[in-house]
């Protein structure tokens, strides 16, 4: 049980207020307790929540540093690790042969 004098009032019975209206009763050391936010009304779950992301963080790196051309490989077994492939590097190396000293 809980020590005398050294523990704050409890209200089991404290009234939750948002906006001037009572949504909600809980316990706390306060008899009465003003939120801005609570589940009633944050968007989160009432459902109306919306995702603004017009660009995706993936789509931005691979667009940053110029991946955008690049195509996931296909998973095989035999093959081994998967490697990515560079449209850019194969172009680089196609132009390199194509410029031999002579």
């Amino acid at each position: 049980m809980a020590k005398d004098g050294i523990h704050p009032q409890w209200y089991p019975e404290a009234e939750v207020y948002c906006n001037g209206e009572l949504v909600m009763t809980v316990g706390s050391t306060r008899p009465k307790l003003q939120v801005d936010v609570w589940s009633g009304n944050h968007p989160f779950y009432t459902g109306t929540q919306k995702i603004i992301d017009t660009e995706g963080r993936v789509e931005r790196f691979m667009r940053k540093y110029g991946m955008t051309e690049v195509e996931m490989p296909k998973a095989d077994a035999s093959s081994g690790p998967l490697k990515m492939e560079d449209p850019k590097a194969d172009a680089a190396k196609a132009a390199a042969k194509g410029k031999k000293k002579k």
